[in-house]
């Protein structure tokens, strides 16, 4: 775990975006064994291999889950992005369902 991710997301500046991407930090850490983490263009990037598997991407009124290595993976309507990486937003209230994200998330990473 590296310090100033902990610091980045102890530092959004509303609660629920707080408790959110420390559920999806702990779910990328238990989907890819042995992934690094660290601030990178001013966010949290997950790595594996040395290749890009996730990010965080807080903005004022939502949390954007990125998932790299997409291209091949059947996901639903309501993430965006082209073929390589797909995200999904998570706003106040929402209730993602992190059992899919998981899924994502492993085939996605599992040929990084």
């Amino acid at each position: 775990m590296n310090q100033e991710v902990v610091s980045f997301i102890e530092s959004l500046n509303q609660p629920w975006q707080v408790e959110v991407s420390k559920q999806l930090r702990q779910m990328v850490h238990e989907s890819i064994p042995g992934v690094e983490e660290r601030i990178q263009y001013k966010k949290p990037h997950f790595l594996k291999n040395g290749h890009y598997a996730a990010v965080i991407s807080p903005s004022k009124d939502a949390i954007a889950f990125m998932i790299m290595n997409a291209t091949g993976l059947e996901v639903p309507k309501n993430f965006e992005g082209p073929a390589e990486r797909k995200w999904l937003k998570i706003r106040e209230g929402d209730s993602p369902d992190y059992g899919l994200l998981t899924q994502l998330l492993v085939q996605a990473s599992n040929s990084l």
